[in-house]
């Protein structure tokens, strides 16, 4: 029988292990539960046997000291025990029982390799229930005697406890795993896309492994995906892909089952319809509709995942070997990007903190500011001392007013950090109001909660949802960190589901988070500009606002959509079309601002007869040279936030400067010598240095760089 994941949390909580083990986990009772005192290295210890199968015996062991004992000291309790139970699970807990570590001793050869697993009593029961799902015996698996044979457990207590310190290993495997996968797509010809491309695959299958792990698919099936793959090769040999991945993406998640084909329903199992655009096809699915992948990709991949742990709640775990979405942000900032590119990755108490600071302010600001009736005079220190005072007149405006219509943007967001980390400053803000609206007296609050609970089984849940949608906004260079992004906020928002009947559709926030160039673009609109040049040759085309008007109105009903129709795809694909149209036309004027600014192409050049750099030559810059730069036109894209009621967004937070700003010739120097620095090298001396170099400099001699 699968295991109960509320039941299970309930043992946790309680350090029940003995009954979460007979249970939940199907392990037998041990023939005597009496403890057992013994002495190591001079300290007393006392062990009791709670569980036991195949031979395997799991033992809560307590030192008379308290505390749990150092690694020496449980090494040598470990020895000590394994006289008279050969195999075994150790489970250390504390005096006050609040503390636990659990201590498993991997055998490879003639070696050994203690794995140990820290608990405390208040920690989300999540963290362990990835761990604590293969030690899961149904009946059926155990003999007539109903028992198992020790290989059997020995097999299955390294799959719940063998798992490796997931920060630099598990950053090489999966680089290498992003790799070797890209090498095994066929159909996609371009190489751009076809990188991109896996990493849209990698985004879909590392969210479905956490949904299983959470015990959301197929009626709590924790290894869907490796089950599923199996059942396919029984068929034949690379049929995962095409006959299962394709219909689990867009019709599983991406369709309510009656909406799903036969086939579907027959080869998916009980998928919920989760939306939200991930699962739509992607424009490098349409563009390449032959693609092909082997099932070794497939195995590669989830043989990597099976040998950690997986952990939804998007906060740091105990240990290393946890892989939670802030994980996936650090591998992709790292993997993708690299400080080359300019982006760097932000530790989650760092991210935090900016957010609380900066929004915290402006909701303050909002209060204090307000004609609101009931609001005047409204001045407070600090957002602790604002939810102190909550209420009805303070609730009703935070509720209504300041929480749905405050914009938060990170112009740089990468993989989404500072925006996850400003949906839980929001959501600690939301918290505390609800719960006084919980308390409230005022008909028109209670009404709005009572009407939120029968349409939401999972209040947090639409919070989240809420925030997400209204609240939070993002642009970046790559559109693979979009997506990313993206993702992160949708794993933080089912990671607030404890059954799947809680969960809802996902939003729909692909035109809250966008690629571009921040750093370029127009943040104004000249309206007349744009409809001289955009009806050129079309007498009958719309202005720049119907254009903008019909351009915002899709959005939100795009946004705001919750159910799967053909018409939500063409609708996507609408606006993304009526966007690169818009596009064309606000380069144009983007082009003609820079030529009447003076700014030019610049392309270094390279003196053969002096062995050196050379002026640069100059040219007058071109469309493609506007294209090239992918610029970012905020007048257009964000209009409604720039240029509307908000007149801007309430806040932004993006990562600060953490590096100094250094010439970019001394920089270079620094590269290539260790005999310079600014302390003992005069000018003329580095400079002799600097043309030995470049002499010698086997780089790029004529590479385009536009300048601006």
């Amino acid at each position: 029988m699968p295991i109960r994941p509320a039941r299970a949390k309930e043992c946790l909580a309680s350090f029940e292990f003995g009954h979460l083990f007979v249970d939940e986990l199907g392990w037998s009772q041990p023939s005597s539960a009496k403890p057992v005192t013994f002495s190591v290295a001079g300290q007393e210890f006392s062990r009791r046997e709670i569980a036991q199968l195949g031979g395997v015996s799991v033992l809560e062991v307590t030192a008379s000291e308290g505390a749990i004992p150092a690694a020496k000291a449980r090494t040598a309790v470990h020895q000590e025990i394994a006289g008279s139970h050969q195999e075994n699970l150790l489970i250390f807990v504390n005096a006050e029982r609040n503390e636990s570590l659990w201590y498993w001793v991997k055998r490879d050869g003639g070696k050994t390799y203690p794995r140990d697993h820290y608990f405390e009593i208040h920690q989300p029961g999540d963290l362990f229930l990835g761990k604590l799902s293969a030690l899961v015996f149904d009946v059926g698996e155990l003999d007539p005697t109903g028992d198992v044979s020790v290989v059997q457990v020995a097999k299955r207590l390294r799959e719940a406890l063998d798992v490796e310190r997931v920060t630099k290993k598990f950053y090489d495997e999966f680089r290498a795993q992003h790799i070797a996968f890209i090498e095994l797509i066929h159909g996609i010809e371009n190489e751009r896309d076809r990188r991109w491309y896996a990493s849209v695959l990698l985004n879909r299958l590392m969210f479905i492994y956490f949904l299983q792990k959470k015990g959301f698919i197929d009626n709590n099936d924790q290894d869907y995906l490796q089950h599923k793959l199996e059942a396919t090769q029984k068929l034949g040999r690379g049929l995962f892909y095409d006959r299962f991945l394709k219909l689990l993406f867009f019709e599983g998640f991406a369709k309510t089952e009656d909406q799903r084909s036969a086939e579907a329903r027959k080869v998916l199992g009980k998928i919920k319809y989760l939306n939200g655009g991930l699962f739509l096809p992607h424009k490098i699915e349409v563009d390449n509709p032959n693609i092909a992948i082997p099932d070794k990709a497939f195995e590669n991949i989830l043989a990597l995942f099976k040998r950690y742990s997986w952990n939804l709640n998007d906060v740091p775990g105990e240990d290393d070997d946890e892989i939670n979405p802030d994980v996936l942000g650090y591998i992709f900032e790292k993997y993708i990007n690299q400080k080359a590119f300019g982006a760097y990755y932000t530790p989650p108490e760092i991210t935090e903190y900016l957010c609380e600071r900066t929004i915290h302010q402006v909701i303050l600001e909002k209060v204090g500011q307000t004609p609101f009736p009931g609001l005047k005079n409204r001045d407070y220190p600090s957002i602790d001392e604002l939810l102190m005072d909550l209420d009805h007149d303070l609730s009703r405006f935070l509720i209504h007013e300041a929480l749905p219509t405050l914009s938060v943007l990170d112009p740089a967001c990468g993989s989404g950090a500072f925006l996850v980390a400003a949906m839980k400053t929001l959501l600690n803000i939301y918290g505390p109001v609800v719960g006084k609206i919980e308390l409230s007296g005022s008909a028109n609050l209670k009404k709005w909660l009572r009407d939120v609970k029968q349409d939401h089984p999972n209040i947090g849940y639409f919070i989240r949802k809420t925030i997400i949608t209204d609240n939070l906004f993002g642009v970046d260079l790559m559109e693979e960190a979009t997506e990313i992004a993206r993702l992160r906020l949708f794993l933080a928002l089912v990671a607030s589901a404890d059954h799947v009947d809680q969960l809802e559709p996902l939003p729909n926030i692909d035109f809250n988070i966008l690629a571009g160039n921040s750093l370029i673009g127009l943040m104004r609109v000249d309206d007349q500009e744009f409809d001289v040049r955009h009806k050129q040759g079309n007498l009958f085309q719309k202005s720049y606002r119907e254009l903008l008007a019909e351009k915002n109105h899709l959005i939100e009903l795009y946004r705001r959509t919750a159910t799967y129709s053909d018409d939500l795809r063409a609708l996507r694909d609408n606006i993304h079309e009526m966007q690169q149209d818009a596009a064309a036309t606000l380069d144009e004027i983007l082009l003609q601002e820079f030529n009447e600014l003076g700014i030019k192409y610049e392309r270094p050049t390279w003196d053969q007869k002096k062995g050196e750099i050379g002026k640069p030559s100059h040219r007058q810059l071109k469309p493609a040279d506007i294209r090239e730069l992918r610029p970012f036109h905020w007048g257009y894209q964000f209009d409604e936030i720039l240029n509307g009621n908000r007149r801007g967004f309430d806040v932004i937070v993006t990562n600060p400067p953490w590096e100094i700003f250094k010439p970019y010739a001394k920089e270079f120097f620094e590269q290539h010598s260790d005999l310079v620095s600014k302390n003992n090298m005069t000018i003329q001396a580095f400079e002799t240095e600097q043309s030995k170099l470049l002499k010698n400099y086997s780089g790029p001699r004529n590479s385009d760089q536009a300048i601006g």
